[in-house]
């Protein structure tokens, strides 16, 4: 699914938002079938991650070696066992809560950092606006995948360094959309009127610009959980990210690789978690974001 571009993400900021506008956007989201299905898998998953302990029939870290590479549907491995016998349908589960932490988090923080960064480069203008987005474009330089790698690389393998990585990965596109908002909000005459009429820079900031731009903000970050999640699931694949024996769908794929060609569907399973998941969110930013075009 196609990321709403920062053209599109500023469209839903032009207008000051009231009330009754977000209780439209509620009743869009609600008859956008779609969405609501995105939305109804994305909370599923989250619901899963959570209470995975009480979810997951075994110990996901326990392995009997006679149960190697048990298929589908084997007495005991309803989704088979992987290569040290592990049961894959409780890795499956418990795996859920590492892949969602890794693809959520990054996202969060970069919103909070990001979003800061760009609102404040926004509001201010000048000489602020330019150098702090020529600083940010420097990362632009770098594909995010060859980012993510080498940041990982150089600070190690591990949870923590991988989380670290992706954050900063995900502020520039981050910062580069709130600051595009906030130029186009500043711009508005209720803003004006309200710098006219005395109101500090602060209150302007609190009252009139971060409730028009929190939204288009959010739905862009939302659009980024997906791209997250495959970045942090590459990480661990390649062995920058989680480390084993934790259960993680990209260090699950890395793990089942050799036995592709003995139990393809089995090596295939955290892959299509990953998709699942992916799909979710993309298609549930999608929805949010059409149920926020004020042209609908």
């Amino acid at each position: 699914m196609a990321i709403a571009s920062s053209d599109d993400i500023r469209a839903l900021a032009t207008i000051e938002k009231s009330p009754g506008y977000w209780s439209s956007v509620g009743r869009r989201f609600l008859r956008d079938p779609i969405a609501l299905i995105a939305a109804t898998v994305a909370l599923g998953l989250v619901l899963m991650a959570v209470f995975a302990p009480w979810l997951a029939p075994a110990d996901p870290n326990q392995g009997r070696m006679f149960s190697r590479l048990s298929p589908i549907g084997t007495p005991g491995y309803p989704l088979g066992a992987d290569e040290l016998g592990r049961d894959m349908l409780s890795r499956l589960i418990h795996g859920a809560r590492l892949s969602l932490f890794m693809g959520v988090t990054p996202v969060l923080i970069a919103f909070v950092i990001g979003g800061t960064i760009g609102i404040v480069a926004g509001y201010v203008g000048g000489w602020v606006n330019t150098i702090t987005m020529r600083v940010l474009d420097v990362f632009y330089a770098f594909p995010s995948v060859l980012l993510a790698i080498a940041l990982s690389g150089a600070l190690g393998a591990g949870i923590v360094n991988g989380l670290l990585s992706l954050t900063v990965v995900f502020i520039p596109p981050i910062a580069r959309v709130a600051e595009s908002v906030t130029t186009g909000v500043r711009q508005l005459e209720y803003v004006d009127a309200a710098r006219a009429s005395g109101a500090s820079s602060f209150t302007i900031v609190r009252v009139h610009v971060l409730g028009n731009v929190l939204g288009p903000i959010f739905v862009y970050a939302t659009s980024l959980i997906s791209v997250s999640m495959i970045l942090a699931a590459g990480l661990s694949f390649l062995g920058l990210g989680v480390r084993p024996p934790e259960a993680e769908w990209g260090l699950m794929l890395n793990t089942l690789r050799n036995a592709i060609y003995v139990e393809p569907w089995l090596a295939a399973l955290p892959g299509v978690m990953i998709f699942l998941t992916s799909i979710s969110f993309n298609l549930l930013s999608d929805g949010l974001r059409s149920a926020m075009d004020v042209k609908q």
